[in-house]
């Protein structure tokens, strides 16, 4: 069973993944963008992922297993589902959101972002239980596909990019 952090009663509680989902209870998260310049490293979900599949997000989202850090928990998903190791992860802050995610699941989380600069020919081992495909997006380009053809892309980078662009990738919004 895949404990997360989820807030019960206004406590933090382990609780089963898909529970938090169903109850939409308020959860912890990580987000990671990789970088290299002004393109962003972007996966397209597996087909059978429970929730959201076949969208495009960030390079990588996952939430942290009960008492595991952070950090742990971006450098461990970046590694399982990328198959990306020994970046230098930097956190770049919190965001919260609330989001319909489909199939009666709400995702509430509590996200704490890394980024990360890597070479643009970054190896990659697609984990295909996680990851269909990657690619690598100029940032401006990926906001334009985004507005032309938002229902490809996951609710949270929609909301990555709406409202927390300054923050993930460092100055003034574009």
């Amino acid at each position: 069973m895949d404990l997360i952090p989820a807030w019960v009663d206004g406590t933090l509680r382990p609780v089963e993944k898909l529970a938090v989902h169903q109850r939409g209870l308020r959860h912890k998260a990580v987000s990671v963008f990789v970088l290299a310049g002004e393109r962003v490293l972007v996966q397209q979900r597996a087909a059978h992922k429970y929730h959201t599949p076949n969208l495009w997000a960030n390079t990588c989202c996952t939430h942290p297993h009960w008492e595991e850090g952070d950090l742990a928990c971006a450098t461990r998903r970046l590694a399982q589902e990328l198959g990306i190791t020994g970046l230098d992860l930097r956190s770049v802050g919190q965001v919260g959101y609330r989001a319909d995610v489909g199939n009666g699941l709400i995702e509430d989380e509590v996200v704490q972002i890394f980024t990360a600069q890597a070479d643009p020919d970054l190896p990659l081992a697609l984990n295909p239980q996680e990851v269909q495909a990657a690619r690598w997006a100029p940032l401006a380009a990926l906001m334009a596909e985004i507005a032309a053809h938002p229902a490809r892309f996951t609710p949270w980078l929609r909301l990555y990019l709406a409202d927390h662009r300054a923050q993930i990738f460092g100055g003034p919004d574009i």
